[in-house]
């Protein structure tokens, strides 16, 4: 299964883990990160997730993520794709979703994506059919519970 994982997503274990959403989520992101490790998950990454990540003020968070994306991307949408990828986003971007959000899905859309998950919640409520193409997005606690929680992550 191919999945997308936007700059949020990678960000949300830095957050605040005193909110029990914000440390749901983390826990599902670590648990997909597991299971990307263990090939058990296709990661997919972009020129707009590195473009992202660039301006990440923690040299820490910003190198941590980083590494991460070279060493289990299976898939890099690259600037070659921009284009394309301004041309989906568009479309998106018609719908109410925030440019940055709108090249994010783009990416996952050109990329062949079964998922692209995110913790943005105005980008959660953008449906793909809306533009014509199928991918599924949501949250990495709820994509989780369409596995069914069963995967084996060792």
């Amino acid at each position: 299964m191919r999945i997308y994982l936007d700059n949020c997503c990678y960000n949300r274990p830095y957050d605040d883990q005193t909110q029990l959403r914000i440390s749901l989520e983390s826990q599902a992101k670590m648990y997909v990160q597991n299971m990307i490790r263990n090939d058990k998950l296709e990661l997919v990454t972009s020129f707009m997730l590195t473009y992202e990540n660039s301006k990440n003020r923690s040299e820490e968070k910003r190198n941590a993520i980083a590494e991460f994306m070279k060493n289990y991307s299976s898939v890099y949408v690259g600037g070659e794709w921009r284009e394309k990828a301004e041309s989906i986003a568009n479309k998106i971007m018609a719908t109410g979703v925030k440019s940055a959000d709108a090249l994010h899905t783009a990416c996952a859309i050109l990329a062949h994506c079964d998922y692209m998950l995110t913790t943005d919640d105005r980008l959660l409520k953008f449906k793909s059919e809306q533009i014509g193409e199928t991918i599924k997005i949501v949250n990495p606690t709820e994509f989780i519970m369409i596995l069914g929680g069963t995967q084996d992550d060792e």
